[in-house]
């Protein structure tokens, strides 16, 4: 993850993050609409987010990538946002229910080897939501909003890489249809769009996951008769 965190912080920080923030916020908000009890943890740069669930969650964390700058979260309050090293996450085994991975799959060095660290932290019950840039969107052009740099996906090439890393696909979703530019009746446009226009193109693809336990189960396979010396003679 090189990005650096305090560039997105300033984009979320204009009138056009801000817009983004809400309707984005507004769809994970239905995806997760609750996690009381549970251990969050937000990955890349997911601050704008994680105060959907901050006050509900037992636990609540921020992880911005070692190599950019850390950004305090949340503002005025306790710090709950730490660095960490994307191959390497600060964390022991099996200690998140729900794992958001928001500006970090793109801006990932090595994708493989950052989601099996998700996958190390990750409870064996838990759920992992990525959300990245959609490859056909509009987004994923506009180098001025962090949506803009690294590397964008479609939603079968994020499908295609979290199988790959032991994870099962659960459920797909998309946001951002409305374009590049700040919008006063963003949030009208934003539902209207929806129901018209296919997921495909959406400015985000957001992809939902499961460990696959099975993955990395081998396949018991009959075993093979070998010929003795008193067969073949």
């Amino acid at each position: 993850m090189a990005s650096d965190a305090q560039t997105a912080a300033d984009f979320y920080a204009t009138p056009r993050g801000a817009m983004v923030a809400r309707l984005l916020r507004e769809r994970l908000g239905t995806l997760w609409p609750s996690l009381g009890g549970l251990s969050v943890l937000g990955l890349g740069y997911a601050a704008p987010y994680l105060r959907l669930w901050r006050e509900q969650a037992q636990r609540c964390i921020a992880l911005t990538p070692a190599q950019g700058m850390a950004v305090r979260w949340p503002a005025g309050l306790p710090n709950l946002s730490c660095a960490g090293q994307e191959d390497a996450l600060p964390f022991p085994d099996l200690c998140f229910d729900r794992i958001l991975l928001m500006h970090g799959l793109e801006a990932a060095e090595n994708a493989r080897r950052l989601l099996r660290e998700v996958w190390r932290v990750l409870k064996d019950d838990g759920r992992l939501l990525v959300v990245a840039p959609n490859r056909r969107g509009l987004w994923a052009y506009v180098e001025s909003t962090p949506f803009g740099h690294g590397q964008p996906y479609s939603a079968g090439q994020i499908g295609r890489l979290l199988a790959a890393s032991m994870f099962r696909v659960e459920r797909r979703d998309a946001a951002l249809f409305v374009p590049p530019v700040r919008l006063r009746s963003a949030r009208l446009f934003e539902h209207g769009a929806r129901h018209v226009l296919p997921l495909a193109m959406a400015g985000l693809t957001l992809t939902e996951a499961v460990k696959d336990m099975y993955a990395a189960v081998p396949i018991q396979t009959k075993p093979q008769h070998r010929i003795t010396l008193a067969e073949a003679a």
